[in-house]
Protein backbone atom coordinates (compact mmCIF):
# COMPACT_ATOMS: atom_id res chain seq x y z
CA UNK A 1 0.00 0.00 0.00
CA UNK A 2 1.18 3.50 -0.80
CA UNK A 3 0.09 6.04 1.81
CA UNK A 4 0.52 9.76 1.21
CA UNK A 5 0.80 11.30 4.68
CA UNK A 6 0.38 14.90 3.54
CA UNK A 7 -2.64 15.98 1.52
CA UNK A 8 -4.88 19.05 1.76
CA UNK A 9 -8.37 19.69 0.41
CA UNK A 10 -7.23 22.35 -2.04
CA UNK A 11 -10.04 21.78 -4.54
CA UNK A 12 -12.97 22.90 -2.41
CA UNK A 13 -15.65 24.93 -4.20
CA UNK A 14 -14.76 28.63 -4.40
CA UNK A 15 -17.51 29.55 -1.96
CA UNK A 16 -15.63 27.82 0.87
CA UNK A 17 -12.68 30.20 0.77
CA UNK A 18 -15.12 32.96 -0.13
CA UNK A 19 -16.74 32.49 3.27
CA UNK A 20 -13.37 32.80 4.99
CA UNK A 21 -12.72 36.02 3.11
CA UNK A 22 -16.03 37.40 4.41
CA UNK A 23 -15.08 36.41 7.96
CA UNK A 24 -11.72 38.13 7.70
CA UNK A 25 -13.04 41.28 6.02
CA UNK A 26 -15.82 41.64 8.59
CA UNK A 27 -13.43 41.22 11.49
CA UNK A 28 -10.98 43.74 10.06
CA UNK A 29 -13.77 46.32 9.66
CA UNK A 30 -15.67 45.74 12.91
CA UNK A 31 -13.53 43.68 15.27
CA UNK A 32 -16.53 41.35 15.55
CA UNK A 33 -17.29 37.81 14.43
CA UNK A 34 -19.05 37.39 11.09
CA UNK A 35 -22.44 35.92 12.01
CA UNK A 36 -23.72 34.52 8.73
CA UNK A 37 -23.65 30.73 8.50
CA UNK A 38 -21.07 29.08 6.23
CA UNK A 39 -22.34 28.16 2.78
CA UNK A 40 -23.76 24.69 2.21
CA UNK A 41 -21.55 22.38 0.16
CA UNK A 42 -23.54 19.57 -1.42
CA UNK A 43 -22.44 15.96 -1.65
CA UNK A 44 -22.33 16.38 -5.40
CA UNK A 45 -19.93 19.31 -5.09
CA UNK A 46 -17.63 17.35 -2.78
CA UNK A 47 -17.75 14.30 -5.03
CA UNK A 48 -16.86 16.36 -8.08
CA UNK A 49 -14.09 18.26 -6.28
CA UNK A 50 -12.44 15.00 -5.18
CA UNK A 51 -12.96 12.80 -8.25
CA UNK A 52 -11.77 15.55 -10.59
CA UNK A 53 -8.97 16.55 -8.20
CA UNK A 54 -7.07 14.59 -5.59
CA UNK A 55 -8.53 11.16 -6.34
CA UNK A 56 -7.93 11.51 -10.07
CA UNK A 57 -4.26 12.29 -9.47
CA UNK A 58 -3.93 9.55 -6.83
CA UNK A 59 -5.21 6.99 -9.32
CA UNK A 60 -2.90 8.25 -12.06
CA UNK A 61 0.14 8.03 -9.77
CA UNK A 62 -0.70 4.82 -7.91
CA UNK A 63 -1.36 6.28 -4.46
CA UNK A 64 -3.81 4.21 -2.43
CA UNK A 65 -4.59 6.37 0.60
CA UNK A 66 -4.11 10.01 1.54
CA UNK A 67 -4.02 11.44 5.05
CA UNK A 68 -6.19 14.45 4.37
CA UNK A 69 -6.59 17.81 6.10
CA UNK A 70 -7.97 21.26 5.30
CA UNK A 71 -6.05 23.61 3.03
CA UNK A 72 -2.98 24.71 5.01
CA UNK A 73 -2.61 28.18 3.57
CA UNK A 74 -6.33 28.68 4.26
CA UNK A 75 -6.10 28.00 8.00
CA UNK A 76 -5.53 31.75 8.37
CA UNK A 77 -4.66 31.71 12.07
CA UNK A 78 -3.14 35.16 11.63
CA UNK A 79 -6.63 36.62 11.12
CA UNK A 80 -9.84 36.78 13.13
CA UNK A 81 -10.64 36.03 16.75
CA UNK A 82 -11.17 32.78 18.61
CA UNK A 83 -14.90 32.62 17.89
CA UNK A 84 -14.53 33.09 14.14
CA UNK A 85 -11.60 30.68 13.94
CA UNK A 86 -13.58 27.99 15.74
CA UNK A 87 -16.40 28.41 13.22
CA UNK A 88 -13.89 28.18 10.38
CA UNK A 89 -12.05 25.13 11.78
CA UNK A 90 -15.29 23.23 12.47
CA UNK A 91 -16.54 23.97 8.96
CA UNK A 92 -13.27 22.85 7.33
CA UNK A 93 -12.93 19.74 9.48
CA UNK A 94 -16.52 18.73 8.74
CA UNK A 95 -15.75 18.93 5.01
CA UNK A 96 -12.77 16.61 5.52
CA UNK A 97 -14.98 14.20 7.46
CA UNK A 98 -17.50 14.14 4.61
CA UNK A 99 -14.73 13.36 2.11
CA UNK A 100 -13.53 10.48 4.29
CA UNK A 101 -17.07 9.08 4.62
CA UNK A 102 -17.65 9.40 0.89
CA UNK A 103 -14.30 7.81 -0.08
CA UNK A 104 -13.36 5.61 2.89
CA UNK A 105 -10.84 3.54 0.93
CA UNK A 106 -8.85 6.56 -0.12
CA UNK A 107 -8.91 9.22 2.63
CA UNK A 108 -8.49 9.48 6.40
CA UNK A 109 -8.77 12.76 8.27
CA UNK A 110 -6.40 15.05 10.12
CA UNK A 111 -7.74 18.19 11.76
CA UNK A 112 -7.17 21.90 11.58
CA UNK A 113 -7.01 23.54 15.01
CA UNK A 114 -8.68 26.92 15.72
CA UNK A 115 -5.47 28.68 16.70
CA UNK A 116 -5.36 32.47 16.96
CA UNK A 117 -2.28 34.60 17.07
CA UNK A 118 -1.69 35.91 20.60
CA UNK A 119 -4.13 33.44 22.20
CA UNK A 120 -2.74 30.64 24.34
CA UNK A 121 -4.02 27.22 23.25
CA UNK A 122 -6.94 26.37 25.51
CA UNK A 123 -10.49 25.10 25.65
CA UNK A 124 -11.52 26.05 22.11
CA UNK A 125 -8.62 24.10 20.62
CA UNK A 126 -8.99 21.22 23.06
CA UNK A 127 -12.71 20.86 22.32
CA UNK A 128 -12.25 20.79 18.55
CA UNK A 129 -9.38 18.33 18.85
CA UNK A 130 -11.52 16.06 21.05
CA UNK A 131 -14.42 16.29 18.61
CA UNK A 132 -12.29 15.43 15.60
CA UNK A 133 -10.57 12.46 17.23
CA UNK A 134 -13.46 11.05 19.25
CA UNK A 135 -16.43 11.81 17.00
CA UNK A 136 -15.06 12.18 13.46
CA UNK A 137 -12.46 9.42 13.68
CA UNK A 138 -9.50 11.59 12.69
CA UNK A 139 -6.01 10.20 13.21
CA UNK A 140 -3.90 13.33 13.78
CA UNK A 141 -3.74 17.11 13.84
CA UNK A 142 -1.90 19.96 12.16
CA UNK A 143 -0.20 22.48 14.43
CA UNK A 144 0.91 25.96 13.40
CA UNK A 145 4.14 26.98 15.20
CA UNK A 146 3.59 30.60 14.11
CA UNK A 147 -0.08 31.64 14.11
CA UNK A 148 1.02 35.23 13.47
CA UNK A 149 1.85 34.46 9.85
CA UNK A 150 5.57 35.06 9.63
CA UNK A 151 5.92 37.58 12.46
CA UNK A 152 6.70 34.95 15.13
CA UNK A 153 5.01 36.85 17.96
CA UNK A 154 3.77 33.82 19.92
CA UNK A 155 6.03 31.93 22.35
CA UNK A 156 8.27 29.17 20.97
CA UNK A 157 7.69 25.48 21.64
CA UNK A 158 10.20 25.77 24.48
CA UNK A 159 7.58 27.74 26.48
CA UNK A 160 6.06 25.11 28.75
CA UNK A 161 3.22 27.26 30.08
CA UNK A 162 2.01 28.10 26.57
CA UNK A 163 2.34 24.75 24.80
CA UNK A 164 2.51 21.88 27.31
CA UNK A 165 -1.25 21.63 28.00
CA UNK A 166 -1.83 21.11 24.28
CA UNK A 167 1.01 18.58 24.04
CA UNK A 168 -0.61 16.67 26.90
CA UNK A 169 -3.80 16.43 24.81
CA UNK A 170 -1.87 15.07 21.84
CA UNK A 171 -0.29 12.41 24.03
CA UNK A 172 -3.62 11.49 25.62
CA UNK A 173 -5.12 10.94 22.16
CA UNK A 174 -2.01 9.04 20.98
CA UNK A 175 -1.79 11.03 17.76
CA UNK A 176 1.15 12.42 15.81
CA UNK A 177 1.09 16.08 14.87
CA UNK A 178 2.19 17.67 11.63
CA UNK A 179 3.93 21.02 11.94
CA UNK A 180 2.42 23.34 9.33
CA UNK A 181 2.34 27.11 9.11
CA UNK A 182 -0.35 28.93 7.13
CA UNK A 183 -0.22 32.16 5.15
CA UNK A 184 2.42 34.86 5.50
CA UNK A 185 1.78 38.43 6.64
CA UNK A 186 5.45 39.26 6.32
CA UNK A 187 6.26 40.83 2.93
CA UNK A 188 9.74 39.31 3.08
CA UNK A 189 8.35 35.76 3.10
CA UNK A 190 6.56 34.13 0.21
CA UNK A 191 4.17 31.72 1.92
CA UNK A 192 5.06 28.45 0.21
CA UNK A 193 8.65 29.19 -0.84
CA UNK A 194 9.95 30.85 2.31
CA UNK A 195 7.46 30.82 5.18
CA UNK A 196 6.76 27.09 4.96
CA UNK A 197 10.44 26.19 4.97
CA UNK A 198 11.14 28.71 7.76
CA UNK A 199 8.36 27.18 9.85
CA UNK A 200 9.62 23.62 9.41
CA UNK A 201 13.22 24.53 10.19
CA UNK A 202 12.38 26.78 13.13
CA UNK A 203 10.19 24.16 14.76
CA UNK A 204 12.98 21.59 14.47
CA UNK A 205 15.50 23.92 16.08
CA UNK A 206 13.09 24.74 18.91
CA UNK A 207 12.71 21.02 19.57
CA UNK A 208 16.49 20.63 19.45
CA UNK A 209 17.00 23.39 22.01
CA UNK A 210 14.42 21.96 24.40
CA UNK A 211 14.09 18.85 26.52
CA UNK A 212 10.53 18.34 25.31
CA UNK A 213 10.84 14.64 24.66
CA UNK A 214 12.14 13.95 28.15
CA UNK A 215 8.80 15.30 29.34
CA UNK A 216 6.77 13.67 26.51
CA UNK A 217 8.66 10.56 25.38
CA UNK A 218 5.75 9.32 23.23
CA UNK A 219 4.89 12.63 21.55
CA UNK A 220 5.53 12.53 17.79
CA UNK A 221 5.85 15.35 15.28
CA UNK A 222 5.97 15.17 11.51
CA UNK A 223 7.96 17.97 9.91
CA UNK A 224 6.78 18.36 6.30
CA UNK A 225 8.39 19.55 3.08
CA UNK A 226 11.30 17.19 3.64
CA UNK A 227 12.08 18.81 6.98
CA UNK A 228 12.65 22.30 5.59
CA UNK A 229 16.36 23.09 5.62
CA UNK A 230 17.14 20.44 8.23
CA UNK A 231 18.57 17.60 6.10
CA UNK A 232 20.72 19.98 4.05
CA UNK A 233 22.22 21.46 7.24
CA UNK A 234 22.26 18.27 9.34
CA UNK A 235 25.91 18.77 10.23
CA UNK A 236 25.25 22.31 11.44
CA UNK A 237 22.42 21.15 13.69
CA UNK A 238 24.42 18.22 15.03
CA UNK A 239 27.21 20.64 15.87
CA UNK A 240 24.89 23.14 17.52
CA UNK A 241 23.32 20.39 19.62
CA UNK A 242 26.79 19.41 20.75
CA UNK A 243 27.57 23.03 21.68
CA UNK A 244 24.32 23.12 23.68
CA UNK A 245 25.39 19.96 25.56
CA UNK A 246 22.44 18.05 24.14
CA UNK A 247 22.55 14.33 23.37
CA UNK A 248 23.31 13.15 19.86
CA UNK A 249 20.40 14.12 17.60
CA UNK A 250 19.59 10.49 16.82
CA UNK A 251 18.90 10.01 20.53
CA UNK A 252 17.66 13.51 21.34
CA UNK A 253 15.07 13.86 18.55
CA UNK A 254 14.78 10.99 16.10
CA UNK A 255 12.57 8.82 18.29
CA UNK A 256 9.98 11.59 18.09
CA UNK A 257 10.50 13.60 14.91
CA UNK A 258 9.79 12.42 11.38
CA UNK A 259 10.08 13.94 7.91
CA UNK A 260 7.99 13.63 4.76
CA UNK A 261 9.04 13.41 1.11
CA UNK A 262 7.51 16.65 -0.18
CA UNK A 263 10.78 17.48 -1.93
CA UNK A 264 10.29 18.14 -5.59
CA UNK A 265 13.45 16.93 -7.31
CA UNK A 266 15.51 13.75 -7.35
CA UNK A 267 18.70 15.22 -5.79
CA UNK A 268 16.62 16.54 -2.88
CA UNK A 269 15.07 13.14 -2.19
CA UNK A 270 18.49 11.52 -2.51
CA UNK A 271 19.91 13.94 0.05
CA UNK A 272 17.00 13.31 2.41
CA UNK A 273 17.40 9.55 2.25
CA UNK A 274 21.18 9.72 2.66
CA UNK A 275 21.12 12.02 5.69
CA UNK A 276 17.97 11.05 7.59
CA UNK A 277 17.42 7.42 8.68
CA UNK A 278 14.86 5.71 6.47
CA UNK A 279 12.86 4.85 9.61
CA UNK A 280 12.15 8.57 10.02
CA UNK A 281 10.87 9.23 6.49
CA UNK A 282 7.21 9.07 5.46
CA UNK A 283 5.98 9.22 1.89
CA UNK A 284 4.08 12.38 0.91
CA UNK A 285 3.45 14.56 -2.11
CA UNK A 286 1.18 17.40 -0.87
CA UNK A 287 -0.67 17.27 -4.14
CA UNK A 288 -2.71 19.09 -5.36
CA UNK A 289 -0.69 21.74 -3.59
CA UNK A 290 1.94 24.40 -3.71
CA UNK A 291 3.86 23.31 -6.82
CA UNK A 292 1.60 21.94 -9.54
CA UNK A 293 3.58 22.38 -12.74
CA UNK A 294 5.68 20.11 -14.93
CA UNK A 295 9.45 20.09 -14.49
CA UNK A 296 10.92 21.00 -17.90
CA UNK A 297 14.03 18.99 -17.07
CA UNK A 298 12.13 15.72 -16.57
CA UNK A 299 8.80 16.16 -18.31
CA UNK A 300 7.00 15.03 -15.12
CA UNK A 301 5.07 16.90 -12.45
CA UNK A 302 7.26 18.35 -9.72
CA UNK A 303 4.98 16.93 -6.99
CA UNK A 304 4.95 13.37 -8.38
CA UNK A 305 7.22 12.33 -5.52
CA UNK A 306 6.61 8.61 -5.96
CA UNK A 307 8.78 8.80 -9.08
CA UNK A 308 11.71 9.99 -6.98
CA UNK A 309 11.35 7.16 -4.47
CA UNK A 310 11.03 4.60 -7.26
CA UNK A 311 14.01 6.04 -9.16
CA UNK A 312 16.31 6.20 -6.15
CA UNK A 313 19.41 4.04 -6.42
CA UNK A 314 19.96 4.52 -2.68
CA UNK A 315 16.86 2.69 -1.47
CA UNK A 316 16.12 -1.02 -1.56
CA UNK A 317 12.64 -2.56 -1.66
CA UNK A 318 12.43 -2.99 2.10
CA UNK A 319 13.31 0.67 2.62
CA UNK A 320 10.74 1.72 0.03
CA UNK A 321 8.10 -0.28 1.91
CA UNK A 322 8.99 1.55 5.12
CA UNK A 323 8.68 4.93 3.43
CA UNK A 324 5.47 4.08 1.54
CA UNK A 325 3.58 2.31 4.31
CA UNK A 326 5.40 0.82 7.29
CA UNK A 327 6.66 4.02 8.88
CA UNK A 328 3.33 5.80 8.45
CA UNK A 329 1.42 2.99 10.13
CA UNK A 330 3.92 3.05 13.00
CA UNK A 331 3.79 6.83 13.45
CA UNK A 332 -0.01 6.99 13.11
CA UNK A 333 -1.28 4.25 15.46
CA UNK A 334 -4.91 5.18 14.85
CA UNK A 335 -4.35 4.73 11.12
CA UNK A 336 -2.81 1.31 11.70
CA UNK A 337 -5.81 0.26 13.80
CA UNK A 338 -8.16 1.67 11.14
CA UNK A 339 -6.48 -0.35 8.40
CA UNK A 340 -6.27 -3.53 10.46
CA UNK A 341 -10.00 -3.27 11.14
CA UNK A 342 -10.46 -3.38 7.35
CA UNK A 343 -8.20 -6.41 7.05
CA UNK A 344 -5.33 -4.39 5.58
Amino acid sequence: MIIDCHGHFTTTPAKVMGFRSKQIDHFKKTGQTYKEAPPVVTDEEIHSAITDGQLKVMNERGIDLTIFSPRAIGMDHQFGNEESNVIWAVYCNDLIHRVCKMFPKHFVGVCQLPQVTGVKPGKAIFDELDRCINELGFIGANLNPDPSGGMWTDPPFTDKDWWYPLFEKFVAHDIPVMIHVSGSCNPHFNAVATHYINGDTTAFVQFMMSDLFKDFPTLKFLIPHGGGAVPYHWGRFRGLAQELKKPLLKDHLLNNIFFDTCVYHQPGIDLLTKVIPVENILFASEMIGAVRGIDPETGHYFDDTKRYIQSSDILNDDQRYKIYEGNTRRVFPRLDAHLKAKGL
